[in-house]
């Protein structure tokens, strides 16, 4: 599928890299089991159909409404018995587009990169309403604004729509993009690398936000959606392929069902949510787990007329913000990237 593509399709894959590194959590090893609130061997059971979703990373509260969705029986009650696993080298994408498994988390970024170089993703649900990444660095650099990016250097993983969105925001404020040392970090961990390597890098503050509270270490955040309603994005979603969509629509709208059961439960009860995701995750740091879900459960559905909602414009504006930044070799057909047609009214 992607030897013809393998130019634009590299791309895709810096871009995916990119945000899996923004959404990387840390606990997690990998070998998450299938968990349903009430298993056993009963000829009900037997009837419940098979089904997988991939993690775009480590567990962690992006991923909450997933886990409460097995452990509380809501997929169960849709007909399905879900297992969560992890990517793996192929990564979550790559192995929903081909088949090899049913559903997955990825980013609007990532499936608009994908969808360019042909790869057959859809989005069915928005995780997160807005994007709450941003750019983070010690409070005592005193770098609270675009401008001051000036001069500085930023770590990040080498991907060409970084330096893309910087120089955005940086043009907010008369800024120069080529003022700013730009270097590849790899998946360092930001209170190192901000200590020893660099002085601001990209995260998302629902955890590594929420980490340096706990840790008592104040930063300074230049969130994305403050200079350009453009870079407001879908940042997780959950997709499938459209295949799936085309052949197997009832499995489509019963898991998407069970999730957003799953993250309305989150919403509605933040605390036993971070419990059920710790109980499920015991490598995870609890206490951060806990803040992180205080933090994040009224920002799963924010403003939207309910949980996992899209919008077009949405999809557009930052297709077009990419197309315009020679980010995308093509146009993208926003229309067909995703769909709020299985989601329940």
């Amino acid at each position: 599928m992607y030897s013809s593509k393998k130019k634009r399709w590299s791309l895709a894959l810096a871009i995916l890299a990119m945000t899996v590194a923004l959404a990387a959590c840390g606990g997690g090893n990998g070998g998450t089991k299938n968990k349903n609130a009430d298993e056993g061997g009963s000829e009900g059971d037997k009837q419940l159909q098979k089904v997988q979703v991939v993690l775009d990373w480590s567990p962690n509260t992006n991923h909450t409404g997933l886990y409460v969705a097995r452990d509380k029986g809501f997929f169960k009650e849709q007909g399905l018995d879900v297992e969560i696993i992890q990517p793996g080298q192929d990564g979550a994408d790559k192995m929903v587009a081909s088949g090899n498994v049913q559903f997955g988390v990825s980013y609007q970024e990532s499936v608009t990169m994908a969808r360019i170089a042909g790869v057959p993703l859809v989005s069915v649900a928005a995780v997160i309403q807005h994007n709450t990444s941003g750019f983070a660095s010690p409070k005592e650099k005193g770098i609270d604004s675009p401008k001051k990016f000036e001069g500085k250097r930023y770590g990040g993983w080498g991907a060409p729509v970084e330096e893309a969105v910087i120089d955005s925001i940086m043009r907010e404020e008369g800024a120069d993009v080529g003022k700013v040392d730009i270097m590849s970090i790899g998946d360092s961990d930001f209170f190192t690398a901000v200590k020893r390597d660099i002085d601001f890098a990209w995260i998302y503050y629902a955890w590594t936000g929420v980490e340096s509270e706990l840790r008592g270490e104040e930063i300074n955040m230049v969130y994305l959606t403050d200079y350009s309603d453009k870079l407001d994005y879908y940042t997780p979603v959950l997709v499938t392929s459209e295949e799936l969509v085309s052949k197997q629509p009832e499995l489509v709208k019963a898991f998407t069902a069970g999730a957003a059961a799953g993250y309305q439960y989150t919403i509605d009860n933040p605390e036993d949510a971070a419990e059920i995701l710790i109980k499920a995750e015991p490598d995870l740091n609890p206490d951060l787990v806990r803040a992180s879900q205080k933090w994040l459960s009224p920002r799963y559905q924010d403003d939207a007329p309910r949980w996992g909602e899209q919008k077009l414009s949405v999809w557009k504006n930052y297709a077009d913000w990419m197309f315009e930044r020679g980010l995308l070799e093509s146009e993208l057909e926003a229309e067909k990237a995703f769909t709020n047609e299985f989601l329940p009214e």
